[in-house]
């Protein structure tokens, strides 16, 4: 199968099948009323399709690479405190954020292998998920991991304007594996990534990430943060 076509053609995650069915089932109404309409309603139904899509990835297996828990562009490295519910204390640690817009997968996965040390839902604003701001007004889900190695990671999915729905299947005392699937935010988000005392990160602000197959750090690494150039 072509890449191109194997790129929109894969399985449709279960959180997008009411509103695809929803969808469906007002075209229909909305042909049988006007054929214009139905064509809009065609259209949106396909979209809904899109932006539900789950496709598969290949992930890294390596101990010690952190990747990217998200689709999308970095769009903020900066150096900020963990999420206070997390435990992690306040030494300011290496934020990686990620901006996903609409039409990029909106599926999260686990960014390293370890175990789930604390879980913490906080409510929220929905400002605008590419502002710094985000980070602490917006509605979020925090984890923290364990790793393997004792160091801890934060893990955080961030509302954005638009969304109104974060989900986690993760539980507290859960054994992880990089590149799992563990999340989903319905329309428009952020997903941040605190990394380790020490760890630079292997990516640069304006790059694209791809769940599950970016490599945003790796532990083992003695490599400074880098920077990048548009070309």
């Amino acid at each position: 199968m072509h890449p191109m076509f194997r790129s929109v053609s894969t399985r449709l995650h279960p959180e997008g099948t009411p509103f695809v069915l929803g969808s469906a089932l007002v075209t229909l109404l909305l042909g049988w009323l006007w054929m214009p309409l139905g064509i809009l309603g065609v259209i949106v139904t396909l979209w809904m399709a899109y932006f539900f899509r789950d496709p598969d990835r290949v992930t890294p297996v390596r101990s010690g690479l952190v990747m990217s828990p998200a689709d999308g562009e970095v769009s903020l490295i900066v150096e900020a405190p963990p999420p206070a519910e997390l435990g992690m204390g306040t030494t300011p640690l290496t934020r990686v954020s990620i901006f996903l817009n609409i039409f990029d997968v909106h599926i999260q996965r686990v960014p390293a292998d370890g175990t789930v040390s604390a879980l913490d839902y906080r409510p929220g604003a929905f400002v605008n998920a590419a502002l710094d701001k985000a980070s602490e007004d917006n509605e979020r889900m925090s984890v923290r991991l364990t790793l393997n190695d004792g160091r801890d990671l934060a893990v955080v999915q961030i509302a954005g304007l638009i969304a109104r729905r974060i989900k986690c299947t993760l539980k507290l005392g859960q054994v992880a594996r990089a590149g799992e699937r563990y999340g989903l935010i319905r329309f428009g988000s952020r997903v941040d990534v605190y990394l380790p005392p020490g760890v630079a990160p292997l990516v640069s602000v304006g790059q694209r990430a791809i769940a599950g197959e970016t490599v945003i750090a790796d532990l083992q690494s003695q490599e400074g943060t880098r920077s990048g150039e548009v070309r």
